[in-house]
Protein backbone atom coordinates (compact mmCIF):
# COMPACT_ATOMS: atom_id res chain seq x y z
CA UNK A 1 0.00 0.00 0.00
CA UNK A 2 2.50 1.64 0.81
CA UNK A 3 4.64 1.75 -2.46
CA UNK A 4 1.40 1.97 -4.24
CA UNK A 5 0.80 5.51 -2.56
CA UNK A 6 4.32 6.90 -3.25
CA UNK A 7 4.13 5.27 -6.90
CA UNK A 8 0.95 7.65 -7.27
CA UNK A 9 2.74 10.45 -5.80
CA UNK A 10 5.27 9.91 -7.84
CA UNK A 11 3.45 10.05 -11.10
CA UNK A 12 1.49 13.16 -10.06
CA UNK A 13 4.60 14.94 -9.57
CA UNK A 14 5.63 14.43 -12.60
CA UNK A 15 1.97 14.46 -14.48
CA UNK A 16 2.21 18.18 -12.95
CA UNK A 17 5.91 18.98 -14.05
CA UNK A 18 5.34 17.52 -17.68
CA UNK A 19 1.90 20.09 -17.60
CA UNK A 20 3.81 22.99 -15.96
CA UNK A 21 6.84 22.62 -18.78
CA UNK A 22 4.33 22.44 -21.51
CA UNK A 23 2.28 25.30 -20.31
CA UNK A 24 5.60 27.52 -19.85
CA UNK A 25 6.69 26.64 -23.67
CA UNK A 26 3.59 28.34 -25.24
CA UNK A 27 4.78 31.70 -27.16
CA UNK A 28 2.67 34.27 -28.39
CA UNK A 29 2.86 32.89 -31.69
CA UNK A 30 1.52 29.36 -30.23
CA UNK A 31 -0.91 30.86 -28.10
CA UNK A 32 -3.48 30.96 -30.67
CA UNK A 33 -3.24 27.25 -31.13
CA UNK A 34 -3.15 26.54 -27.31
CA UNK A 35 -7.07 27.69 -27.65
CA UNK A 36 -7.70 24.97 -30.50
CA UNK A 37 -6.17 22.74 -27.92
CA UNK A 38 -8.58 23.99 -25.52
CA UNK A 39 -11.47 23.70 -27.69
CA UNK A 40 -10.49 20.21 -28.92
CA UNK A 41 -10.30 18.94 -25.27
CA UNK A 42 -14.13 20.77 -24.81
CA UNK A 43 -15.28 18.14 -27.67
CA UNK A 44 -13.26 15.18 -26.05
CA UNK A 45 -14.73 15.99 -22.87
CA UNK A 46 -17.93 16.28 -24.04
CA UNK A 47 -17.92 13.06 -26.29
CA UNK A 48 -16.94 11.43 -23.43
CA UNK A 49 -19.17 12.49 -21.24
CA UNK A 50 -22.68 11.42 -23.31
CA UNK A 51 -21.36 8.25 -23.39
CA UNK A 52 -20.36 7.37 -20.30
CA UNK A 53 -22.18 10.28 -17.55
CA UNK A 54 -25.86 9.14 -17.72
CA UNK A 55 -25.43 6.60 -14.91
CA UNK A 56 -23.74 9.14 -12.23
CA UNK A 57 -25.80 12.11 -12.96
CA UNK A 58 -29.22 9.38 -12.71
CA UNK A 59 -27.44 9.87 -8.87
CA UNK A 60 -27.77 14.28 -8.81
CA UNK A 61 -30.67 15.41 -6.82
CA UNK A 62 -30.59 18.89 -8.72
CA UNK A 63 -30.20 17.16 -11.70
CA UNK A 64 -33.04 14.28 -11.64
CA UNK A 65 -35.58 15.84 -9.34
CA UNK A 66 -38.47 14.70 -11.78
CA UNK A 67 -41.23 12.13 -10.54
CA UNK A 68 -39.95 9.40 -12.91
CA UNK A 69 -36.43 9.40 -14.06
CA UNK A 70 -35.57 10.49 -17.58
CA UNK A 71 -34.28 8.18 -20.33
CA UNK A 72 -30.60 7.65 -20.74
CA UNK A 73 -30.31 10.51 -23.74
CA UNK A 74 -31.87 12.98 -21.86
CA UNK A 75 -28.71 12.95 -19.46
CA UNK A 76 -26.47 12.45 -22.52
CA UNK A 77 -27.84 15.63 -23.78
CA UNK A 78 -27.35 17.33 -20.67
CA UNK A 79 -23.71 16.51 -20.38
CA UNK A 80 -22.94 17.77 -23.50
CA UNK A 81 -24.56 21.12 -22.73
CA UNK A 82 -23.02 21.78 -19.65
CA UNK A 83 -19.83 20.83 -20.90
CA UNK A 84 -20.53 23.27 -23.80
CA UNK A 85 -21.93 26.13 -21.67
CA UNK A 86 -18.54 25.86 -19.45
CA UNK A 87 -16.88 26.37 -22.29
CA UNK A 88 -18.45 29.41 -24.03
CA UNK A 89 -18.59 30.63 -20.73
CA UNK A 90 -14.63 30.43 -20.48
CA UNK A 91 -14.41 31.95 -24.39
CA UNK A 92 -16.78 34.67 -23.83
CA UNK A 93 -15.52 36.11 -20.68
CA UNK A 94 -12.07 36.62 -22.31
CA UNK A 95 -14.09 38.08 -25.55
CA UNK A 96 -15.28 40.80 -23.30
CA UNK A 97 -12.35 41.08 -21.47
CA UNK A 98 -10.21 41.64 -24.71
CA UNK A 99 -13.07 44.27 -26.25
CA UNK A 100 -10.85 47.14 -26.77
CA UNK A 101 -7.19 46.16 -27.04
CA UNK A 102 -5.40 48.10 -29.38
CA UNK A 103 -1.55 47.68 -28.24
CA UNK A 104 0.43 45.68 -26.86
CA UNK A 105 1.54 47.85 -23.79
CA UNK A 106 -2.59 47.23 -22.73
CA UNK A 107 -2.32 44.85 -19.54
CA UNK A 108 -4.78 42.23 -21.29
CA UNK A 109 -2.38 41.60 -23.85
CA UNK A 110 -0.19 38.91 -21.34
CA UNK A 111 -3.54 37.68 -20.33
CA UNK A 112 -4.82 36.61 -23.76
CA UNK A 113 -0.86 34.98 -24.41
CA UNK A 114 0.26 34.19 -20.91
CA UNK A 115 -0.87 32.46 -17.52
CA UNK A 116 -2.20 29.45 -18.91
CA UNK A 117 -1.56 27.83 -15.98
CA UNK A 118 -4.77 29.94 -14.45
CA UNK A 119 -6.45 29.68 -17.85
CA UNK A 120 -7.09 26.10 -18.00
CA UNK A 121 -7.65 26.01 -14.54
CA UNK A 122 -10.51 28.23 -14.81
CA UNK A 123 -11.85 26.67 -17.64
CA UNK A 124 -12.03 23.09 -15.72
CA UNK A 125 -13.74 24.87 -12.58
CA UNK A 126 -16.31 26.62 -15.03
CA UNK A 127 -16.67 23.08 -16.64
CA UNK A 128 -17.39 21.19 -13.44
CA UNK A 129 -19.36 24.45 -11.95
CA UNK A 130 -21.95 24.11 -14.75
CA UNK A 131 -23.13 20.64 -13.19
CA UNK A 132 -24.23 22.49 -10.88
CA UNK A 133 -26.63 24.72 -12.69
CA UNK A 134 -30.17 23.92 -12.09
CA UNK A 135 -32.06 22.22 -15.11
CA UNK A 136 -33.85 25.84 -16.31
CA UNK A 137 -30.21 27.57 -17.03
CA UNK A 138 -29.52 24.71 -19.38
CA UNK A 139 -32.61 24.68 -20.74
CA UNK A 140 -32.12 28.44 -21.98
CA UNK A 141 -28.70 28.24 -23.42
CA UNK A 142 -29.61 25.56 -25.49
CA UNK A 143 -32.06 27.69 -26.91
CA UNK A 144 -30.10 30.46 -27.78
CA UNK A 145 -27.38 27.54 -28.94
CA UNK A 146 -29.50 27.15 -31.97
CA UNK A 147 -29.26 31.15 -33.02
CA UNK A 148 -25.41 31.13 -31.91
CA UNK A 149 -24.65 28.02 -34.27
CA UNK A 150 -26.56 29.91 -37.13
CA UNK A 151 -24.26 32.87 -36.24
CA UNK A 152 -21.30 30.40 -36.45
CA UNK A 153 -22.47 28.77 -39.64
CA UNK A 154 -22.30 32.57 -41.18
CA UNK A 155 -18.40 32.95 -39.70
CA UNK A 156 -17.67 29.67 -41.15
CA UNK A 157 -18.68 31.15 -44.93
CA UNK A 158 -16.17 34.04 -44.12
CA UNK A 159 -13.77 31.91 -43.52
CA UNK A 160 -14.49 29.82 -46.46
CA UNK A 161 -14.53 32.66 -48.48
CA UNK A 162 -11.50 33.80 -47.75
CA UNK A 163 -9.40 30.26 -48.04
CA UNK A 164 -11.33 29.60 -51.46
CA UNK A 165 -10.03 33.31 -52.78
CA UNK A 166 -6.43 32.76 -51.30
CA UNK A 167 -6.11 29.58 -52.80
CA UNK A 168 -7.27 30.63 -56.30
CA UNK A 169 -5.31 33.71 -56.10
CA UNK A 170 -2.80 31.75 -55.04
CA UNK A 171 -2.87 29.22 -58.18
CA UNK A 172 -3.34 32.06 -60.60
CA UNK A 173 -0.28 34.02 -59.10
CA UNK A 174 1.55 31.01 -60.60
CA UNK A 175 0.92 32.08 -64.19
CA UNK A 176 1.51 28.69 -65.95
CA UNK A 177 -0.74 26.47 -67.78
CA UNK A 178 -0.41 23.44 -65.36
CA UNK A 179 -2.03 25.36 -62.59
CA UNK A 180 -4.94 26.67 -64.87
CA UNK A 181 -5.28 23.20 -65.88
CA UNK A 182 -5.55 22.30 -62.55
CA UNK A 183 -8.26 25.45 -61.61
CA UNK A 184 -10.22 24.00 -64.69
CA UNK A 185 -10.18 20.28 -63.13
CA UNK A 186 -10.86 21.05 -60.06
CA UNK A 187 -13.75 23.63 -60.50
CA UNK A 188 -15.46 20.93 -63.20
CA UNK A 189 -15.04 17.92 -60.33
CA UNK A 190 -17.06 20.23 -57.93
CA UNK A 191 -19.55 21.64 -60.36
CA UNK A 192 -20.34 17.52 -61.20
CA UNK A 193 -20.29 17.06 -57.43
CA UNK A 194 -22.80 19.38 -57.70
CA UNK A 195 -25.14 18.13 -59.65
CA UNK A 196 -24.82 14.34 -58.73
CA UNK A 197 -25.37 15.70 -55.15
CA UNK A 198 -28.37 17.53 -56.46
CA UNK A 199 -29.75 14.39 -57.80
CA UNK A 200 -29.66 12.02 -54.61
CA UNK A 201 -31.14 14.68 -52.53
CA UNK A 202 -34.08 14.52 -55.04
CA UNK A 203 -34.13 10.54 -54.57
CA UNK A 204 -34.33 10.85 -50.72
CA UNK A 205 -36.19 13.64 -49.76
CA UNK A 206 -38.87 13.86 -52.57
CA UNK A 207 -40.04 10.12 -52.47
CA UNK A 208 -42.97 9.58 -55.10
CA UNK A 209 -46.35 9.48 -53.61
CA UNK A 210 -45.87 12.01 -51.22
CA UNK A 211 -46.16 15.67 -51.24
CA UNK A 212 -42.96 16.84 -50.93
CA UNK A 213 -43.16 20.39 -52.43
CA UNK A 214 -40.63 22.00 -49.63
CA UNK A 215 -37.89 19.95 -50.01
CA UNK A 216 -38.00 20.06 -54.22
CA UNK A 217 -38.04 23.97 -53.56
CA UNK A 218 -35.12 23.78 -50.94
CA UNK A 219 -33.13 21.62 -53.76
CA UNK A 220 -34.31 23.57 -56.87
CA UNK A 221 -32.90 26.74 -54.75
CA UNK A 222 -29.63 25.38 -54.59
CA UNK A 223 -29.33 24.43 -58.35
CA UNK A 224 -30.25 27.71 -59.37
CA UNK A 225 -27.83 29.63 -57.33
CA UNK A 226 -24.99 27.23 -58.55
CA UNK A 227 -25.47 28.14 -61.72
CA UNK A 228 -25.99 32.00 -60.91
CA UNK A 229 -22.93 31.36 -59.26
CA UNK A 230 -21.21 30.72 -62.80
CA UNK A 231 -23.30 33.18 -64.54
CA UNK A 232 -21.83 36.33 -62.20
CA UNK A 233 -18.17 35.02 -62.11
CA UNK A 234 -17.86 34.50 -66.19
CA UNK A 235 -19.41 37.88 -66.55
CA UNK A 236 -16.92 40.20 -68.62
CA UNK A 237 -17.13 42.66 -65.67
CA UNK A 238 -16.39 41.13 -62.65
CA UNK A 239 -13.90 38.90 -64.62
CA UNK A 240 -13.70 36.23 -61.80
CA UNK A 241 -12.48 32.74 -61.16
CA UNK A 242 -15.12 29.84 -61.78
CA UNK A 243 -13.01 27.42 -58.77
CA UNK A 244 -14.60 29.68 -56.23
CA UNK A 245 -17.90 29.37 -57.85
CA UNK A 246 -17.70 25.79 -58.15
CA UNK A 247 -16.68 25.17 -54.57
CA UNK A 248 -19.38 27.75 -53.12
CA UNK A 249 -21.63 25.51 -55.32
CA UNK A 250 -20.76 22.23 -53.35
CA UNK A 251 -21.04 24.02 -50.09
CA UNK A 252 -24.05 25.07 -50.33
CA UNK A 253 -25.46 22.02 -52.03
CA UNK A 254 -23.89 20.38 -48.71
CA UNK A 255 -25.55 22.91 -45.79
CA UNK A 256 -29.34 21.49 -47.98
CA UNK A 257 -28.06 18.62 -47.77
CA UNK A 258 -27.64 18.88 -44.14
CA UNK A 259 -30.95 20.83 -43.07
CA UNK A 260 -32.85 18.37 -45.44
CA UNK A 261 -31.31 15.59 -42.82
CA UNK A 262 -32.08 17.59 -39.66
CA UNK A 263 -36.00 17.79 -40.73
CA UNK A 264 -38.29 15.22 -37.84
CA UNK A 265 -37.78 11.96 -37.62
CA UNK A 266 -41.63 11.34 -38.61
CA UNK A 267 -41.65 13.29 -41.68
CA UNK A 268 -43.14 11.52 -44.83
CA UNK A 269 -40.51 13.28 -46.99
CA UNK A 270 -37.40 12.38 -44.84
CA UNK A 271 -35.86 9.56 -46.92
CA UNK A 272 -33.30 9.27 -44.15
CA UNK A 273 -35.68 7.76 -41.38
CA UNK A 274 -34.71 4.27 -41.89
CA UNK A 275 -31.21 5.02 -42.27
CA UNK A 276 -31.45 7.63 -38.81
CA UNK A 277 -27.85 5.98 -37.06
CA UNK A 278 -25.59 6.14 -39.77
CA UNK A 279 -26.73 9.45 -41.12
CA UNK A 280 -26.40 10.68 -37.77
CA UNK A 281 -22.82 9.39 -37.17
CA UNK A 282 -22.03 10.55 -40.86
CA UNK A 283 -23.51 14.17 -40.31
CA UNK A 284 -22.06 14.58 -36.60
CA UNK A 285 -18.41 13.97 -38.14
CA UNK A 286 -18.95 16.57 -41.12
CA UNK A 287 -20.00 18.94 -38.60
CA UNK A 288 -17.34 18.54 -35.90
CA UNK A 289 -14.78 18.22 -38.50
CA UNK A 290 -16.00 21.45 -40.64
CA UNK A 291 -15.88 23.00 -36.69
CA UNK A 292 -12.63 22.30 -36.36
CA UNK A 293 -11.01 22.99 -39.60
CA UNK A 294 -13.24 26.67 -38.98
CA UNK A 295 -11.61 27.49 -35.29
CA UNK A 296 -8.13 26.12 -36.46
CA UNK A 297 -7.75 27.98 -39.72
CA UNK A 298 -9.37 31.40 -37.77
CA UNK A 299 -6.28 30.64 -35.43
CA UNK A 300 -3.62 30.22 -38.32
CA UNK A 301 -4.79 33.21 -40.58
CA UNK A 302 -5.06 35.50 -37.67
CA UNK A 303 -1.69 35.78 -38.00
CA UNK A 304 -2.11 37.25 -41.72
CA UNK A 305 -2.02 40.63 -42.66
CA UNK A 306 -4.92 39.69 -45.15
CA UNK A 307 -6.45 37.63 -42.50
CA UNK A 308 -10.74 37.99 -41.37
CA UNK A 309 -9.51 39.05 -37.77
CA UNK A 310 -6.22 41.08 -38.81
CA UNK A 311 -6.05 44.84 -39.11
CA UNK A 312 -4.09 46.26 -42.90
CA UNK A 313 -2.13 48.08 -40.97
CA UNK A 314 -0.61 45.04 -39.07
CA UNK A 315 3.19 45.35 -38.45
CA UNK A 316 3.65 41.95 -39.18
CA UNK A 317 1.81 42.10 -42.78
CA UNK A 318 1.98 39.46 -44.67
CA UNK A 319 3.82 37.02 -42.13
CA UNK A 320 3.05 33.83 -41.42
CA UNK A 321 1.55 32.22 -38.10
CA UNK A 322 5.48 30.60 -38.06
CA UNK A 323 8.13 32.18 -39.28
CA UNK A 324 10.79 29.83 -41.17
CA UNK A 325 12.95 32.16 -41.21
CA UNK A 326 14.81 33.04 -37.18
CA UNK A 327 15.46 36.64 -38.32
CA UNK A 328 11.47 37.49 -38.50
CA UNK A 329 11.39 37.22 -34.85
CA UNK A 330 12.01 39.86 -32.59
CA UNK A 331 12.81 40.39 -29.13
CA UNK A 332 10.11 40.76 -26.46
CA UNK A 333 10.88 44.40 -25.24
CA UNK A 334 10.17 45.48 -29.13
CA UNK A 335 7.22 43.79 -29.79
CA UNK A 336 5.75 44.98 -26.50
CA UNK A 337 4.81 48.46 -27.82
CA UNK A 338 3.65 47.37 -31.28
CA UNK A 339 -0.07 47.18 -31.82
CA UNK A 340 -2.21 43.98 -31.96
CA UNK A 341 -1.89 42.25 -35.19
CA UNK A 342 -5.89 40.74 -34.79
CA UNK A 343 -8.85 41.41 -32.72
CA UNK A 344 -8.65 39.16 -29.49
CA UNK A 345 -11.86 40.04 -28.75
CA UNK A 346 -13.50 38.60 -32.06
CA UNK A 347 -11.13 35.59 -32.26
CA UNK A 348 -12.52 34.72 -28.38
CA UNK A 349 -16.23 35.07 -29.66
CA UNK A 350 -15.03 32.41 -32.62
CA UNK A 351 -14.66 29.89 -30.35
CA UNK A 352 -17.47 31.03 -28.09
CA UNK A 353 -20.14 30.56 -30.96
CA UNK A 354 -18.41 27.12 -31.76
CA UNK A 355 -18.73 25.99 -28.28
CA UNK A 356 -22.72 26.73 -28.81
CA UNK A 357 -22.54 24.62 -32.24
CA UNK A 358 -20.39 21.80 -31.26
CA UNK A 359 -23.31 21.01 -28.58
CA UNK A 360 -25.82 21.07 -31.66
CA UNK A 361 -23.77 18.79 -33.82
CA UNK A 362 -23.25 16.18 -30.62
CA UNK A 363 -26.58 16.25 -29.34
CA UNK A 364 -28.45 16.36 -32.68
CA UNK A 365 -30.27 19.60 -32.90
CA UNK A 366 -33.54 17.42 -32.57
CA UNK A 367 -33.66 17.28 -28.67
CA UNK A 368 -34.35 20.22 -26.21
CA UNK A 369 -33.58 19.69 -22.39
CA UNK A 370 -36.64 20.97 -20.48
CA UNK A 371 -37.92 20.86 -16.73
CA UNK A 372 -40.15 18.06 -17.47
CA UNK A 373 -37.38 15.79 -18.17
CA UNK A 374 -38.79 14.94 -21.92
CA UNK A 375 -36.81 15.22 -25.28
CA UNK A 376 -39.25 17.08 -27.73
CA UNK A 377 -38.72 16.47 -31.27
CA UNK A 378 -37.93 20.38 -32.77
CA UNK A 379 -36.37 19.42 -36.04
CA UNK A 380 -37.71 22.34 -38.47
CA UNK A 381 -35.72 25.00 -36.63
CA UNK A 382 -32.61 23.07 -37.35
CA UNK A 383 -33.53 22.60 -40.65
CA UNK A 384 -34.68 26.44 -41.29
CA UNK A 385 -30.94 27.50 -39.36
CA UNK A 386 -28.83 25.74 -42.27
CA UNK A 387 -31.57 26.67 -45.22
CA UNK A 388 -30.65 30.28 -44.57
CA UNK A 389 -27.38 29.70 -43.65
CA UNK A 390 -27.21 28.49 -47.21
CA UNK A 391 -29.38 31.26 -48.83
CA UNK A 392 -27.22 33.93 -46.98
CA UNK A 393 -23.63 31.98 -48.16
CA UNK A 394 -24.74 32.55 -51.50
CA UNK A 395 -25.83 36.60 -51.13
CA UNK A 396 -22.16 36.93 -49.24
CA UNK A 397 -20.50 34.81 -52.09
CA UNK A 398 -22.40 37.43 -55.04
CA UNK A 399 -21.50 40.45 -52.72
CA UNK A 400 -18.19 39.59 -52.41
CA UNK A 401 -17.93 39.38 -56.12
CA UNK A 402 -20.15 42.71 -57.18
CA UNK A 403 -19.03 44.69 -54.37
CA UNK A 404 -15.86 45.57 -56.05
CA UNK A 405 -18.23 46.56 -58.88
CA UNK A 406 -20.37 49.39 -57.19
CA UNK A 407 -17.92 50.42 -54.83
CA UNK A 408 -14.72 50.91 -56.56
CA UNK A 409 -13.20 53.63 -54.39
CA UNK A 410 -13.33 51.02 -51.19
CA UNK A 411 -10.89 47.87 -50.41
CA UNK A 412 -12.72 44.52 -50.40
Amino acid sequence: MWAASCLASCCASCACSACREAVSGISRRSARIAYCGVFGLSLIVAWILREVAAPLMEKIPWINHFHQTPDREWFETDAVLRVSLGNFLFFTILAVLMIGVKNQRDPRDGVHHEGWMVKIFCWFVLVILMFFVPNGIVSFYETISKFGSGLFLLVQVVLLLDFIHGWNDKWVGYDEPFWYAALLIVSVVCYISTFLFSGLLFHLFTPSGHDCGLNTFFIMICLILAFLFAVVTLHPSVGGSILPASVISVYCMYLCYSGLASEPRDYECNGLHNHSKVVNSTSLALGLLTTVLSVIYSAVRAGSSTALLSPPSSPRAGKPLLPLDKSDEHPEHEEKSKPVTYSYSFFHLIFSLASMYSAMLLTGWSTSVGESGKLVDVGWPSVWVRIVTCWATAGLFIWSLVAPLLFPDREF
